[in-house]
């Protein structure tokens, strides 16, 4: 009964399988019961975890208190082998029994001894029969071990260390059948810590006993067999000689081996058909000069690799032209203005500020302008890397074609990034409808501006035009902006925006663009009834689509995800294994750091994946939205470890208590903090507020290295500064796991001390 409640417990089976006897389904309808989630408390499963912890350890303190591991050594079985086969021969059916029950029993509890047991097996009932009952009674034992350790342990571990077990966790769902069978076939790894550390990850029941059962054969096969050999066997060492100890190695070693060996075969089969050239130009054709191609062929070239890189619009990418640096050009002169507005909130009793939209855009064009040489074709020509301007055609997985010229090369990084993505709305078409792109034309400003989306660029700009006069609205289909964000936190910006002037249309579906009266209209949908919207221009910022056409891919048959993306492993390398890609058109981020940061690995895996490559890691991935107040994240907030069920402590700090945000003007927001239940250790950390984005860089290189906020807490930070913040976030941690019952002694110490 104890294996059934802890193989439904660990498989979460709530299903009772159809033909069963009545009287079995009642018994299994019984066990699921006593094993519900919904049925059944938390403190009733902490009471059965007791009872089964007390029954093992119960078990365990009679096998030691009562030295019945003297009967499991090798002098013991030997000097008493004739007189169990004699046994055996008198009570064939009770020695068969008997001897599954013990050998269950000794590997269920992980005790000592299952060496010698196989030994007896082997020299009791010869290899054939011995080799069955070895195999099932090991194998059995083992899933126990396996599940009690998943029962007992796995929560607690997984709710502690979650975090860190991630890549364990991922790695055992891909390939944990690959894994085990490598530990079971190696001796030098003692199984009962195998069975035991198993049942911490995810890794299915059925296949922990499948694999356990094939891959201990081997094993098995040699103790028998040298049970059978008993009277020869001067010691139980002698069983494993350094030649069989090294043939267990390569027999460890073989699904490695086998998995490398299909990756090859993989290779070849996404190559067939393809003629690989007999030498080639260059090592690394990178296309597309955005973030991720600027840096995937700078560091291509630092390594001495002989690199091309072909651009075939502005080096740069999206984000010096269009993205990053002109909006946030934009940004800044509309918080000039924005202040202007404050003035008396400064002291002063006004500030006139005349402003000129097509200059303001003019100078954003000129910032653009001054960035540009960061990213110049003269730059990276200077850095080693050929540049050639030009539209790219993979013509093979080995050859890239431009300006009608063949380039062949070793390996294709893919950095073509993404493009604002226009919904197929009805009657859009028929409008010059803005996007990120051809925003920067603007030189009048629109008097009333329809902004599609609630996102982080929607909100940027939304704010920004609001600011220099135009009368914005924001059409969001979902219940608020920002969703991705914690509710607290998006409702600040929201209050900020109505405090603005920008009408806020969330839970509005739109549903048509048309014109009436000379009028533009957009209709939406909202809890069944229509409303309409009127205005002047409308700014699409609902999203941003990879580029993945026209240049080759398809005739490759390169693999996409659902969301458009090119499908890549964890190396970058996509179906097609001379071909690797990384940012927008790769995601899962669209951060223009990210893209920065997966560069790397792509150029490292594509020119030294044969001989070392690099999983990429997400792991700390910080990222931030430029409204006024700016909104900065790294790791979790409430919402994403309440939908991954991950526990956590909040602590906040209310910026209104920071002497520096106070003395700026800026006494709004707060830092969030999200830690482990009873730890300093950070899970992640939002802050909202006056230059969040600067701020958020503690909390992320905490997060990388691995530092708390006790460690913050103890590190000097300037004063007056909005860096404080971090610091007395961390206090108000620190406060709250103040040791009480100490302080109260402390408390009469120093009553004590004063007589």
């Amino acid at each position: 009964m104890l294996g059934l409640q802890l193989w439904l417990r660990a498989e979460g089976n709530t299903v009772i399988p159809a033909g069963l006897p009545a009287s079995v389904k009642m018994f299994v309808s019984y066990v699921i019961d006593n094993n519900s989630n919904e049925t059944v408390g938390s403190d009733s499963m902490n009471v059965r975890k007791l009872i089964i912890l007390a029954v093992v350890a119960l078990l365990v303190a009679v096998f030691f208190v009562f030295d019945l591991g003297s009967y499991l050594t090798f002098e013991s079985l030997k000097s008493s082998r004739d007189e169990i086969i004699a046994w055996r021969e008198a009570n064939p059916l009770v020695a068969v029994v008997a001897f599954f029950l013990i050998y269950v029993a000794v590997t269920a509890l992980s005790l000592p001894g299952a060496a010698i047991m196989t030994l007896a097996v082997g020299a009791v009932f010869g290899f054939f029969w011995g080799l069955v009952l070895v195999s099932f009674a090991s194998t059995i034992g083992a899933t126990l071990a396996f599940l009690i350790s998943r029962f007992l342990l796995r929560d607690a571990v997984q709710s502690r260390y979650g975090d860190r077990l991630k890549a364990i966790n991922s790695g055992i769902e891909k390939d944990g059948a690959f894994y085990l069978f490598s530990l079971r076939l190696v001796p030098l790894f003692p199984f009962f810590i195998i069975n035991l550390l198993m049942g911490l990850t995810p890794i299915r029941t059925w296949t922990f006993y499948w694999v356990s059962q094939i891959g201990m054969l081997a094993g098995t096969m040699v103790y028998v067999n040298a049970g059978t050999q008993l009277g020869s066997l001067e010691s139980a060492s002698g069983i494993l000689s350094p030649v069989l100890i090294g043939s267990f190695i390569l027999l460890g070693l073989f699904p490695l081996l086998a998995k490398k060996l299909l990756s090859v075969i993989k290779d070849r089969q996404a190559l067939k058909g393809w003629d690989r050239p007999d030498s080639f130009d260059r090592n690394l054709v990178v296309i597309g000069g955005g973030s991720a191609g600027l840096v995937s062929a700078y560091i291509a070239a630092a390594v001495k690799a002989d690199v091309s890189l072909i651009e075939k619009h502005k080096m740069g990418g999206d984000c010096l032209n269009t993205g990053c640096v002109p909006s946030k050009a934009l940004i800044r002169s509309s918080r000039i203005l924005n202040q202007s507005r404050r003035a008396k909130e400064w002291g002063f009793e006004k500030i006139d500020v005349a402003f000129d939209f097509g200059k303001v855009m003019e100078r954003v064009a000129r910032v653009v302008k001054e960035v540009e040489p960061h990213d110049s074709v003269e730059r990276y020509t200077g850095l080693g890397v050929e540049v050639i301007e030009g539209e790219a055609r993979i013509t093979s997985p080995y050859s890239v074609e431009v300006n009608g010229i063949e380039l062949r090369t070793r390996n294709i990084i893919i950095a073509t990034g993404a493009r604002p993505f226009v919904p197929p709305i009805p009657g859009l078409d028929g409008f010059d409808y803005l996007t990120s792109d051809n925003l920067w034309e603007l030189r009048e400003l629109p008097q009333r501006l329809l902004v599609l989306g609630g996102g982080p660029i929607g909100c940027e700009l939304s704010q920004a035009f609001a600011r220099f006069g135009s009368e914005v609205t924001i059409v969001e289909m979902l219940p608020r902006l920002m969703i991705r964000e914690d509710d607290d936190v998006a409702e600040l910006v929201m209050e900020r925006f109505k405090e603005e002037g920008i009408n806020l249309l969330v839970g509005h579906k739109a549903t048509e663009f048309t014109q009436r009266d000379g009028e533009n209209l957009l209709i939406c949908e909202r809890e069944g009834e229509s409303v309409e919207v009127p205005f002047d221009q409308v700014l699409v910022a609902v999203g941003r689509k990879p580029n993945t056409q026209g240049f080759g891919l398809e005739e490759l048959n390169v693999a996409l995800n659902p969301n458009g993306t090119i499908q890549t492993n964890e190396f970058l390398q996509s179906t097609m294994p001379t071909l690797y890609a990384c940012g927008d058109v790769a995601g899962p981020y669209q951060f223009t750091h990210t893209a920065g940061h997966q560069a790397w690995y792509a150029a490292v895996n594509s020119l030294f994946g044969g001989f070392r490559r690099f999983r990429v890691d997400y792991s700390v991935i910080p990222f931030a939205t430029f409204t006024d107040p700016e909104v900065a994240r790294v790791g979790l907030n409430e919402l994403e470890a309440q939908q991954q069920e991950i526990a956590y402590e909040v602590t906040k700090f209310d910026l209104a208590e920071l002497d520096r945000a106070i003395a700026e003007g800026e006494a709004h927001g707060m830092v969030k903090v999200l830690t482990v239940p009873g730890k300093d250790k950070i899970l992640g950390a939002t802050i909202i507020g006056e230059n969040a984005g600067e701020l958020i860089g503690e909390f992320t290189a905490a997060m990388k290295h691995g530092f708390g906020l006790n460690k913050i807490l103890g590190t000097i930070h300037i004063y007056p500064t909005l860096f404080e913040a971090n610091k007395y976030a961390a206090g108000v941690w620190k406060k709250a796991h103040a040791p009480e019952k100490l302080l109260e002694w402390v408390a009469r110490f120093h009553a004590w001390r004063r007589g």
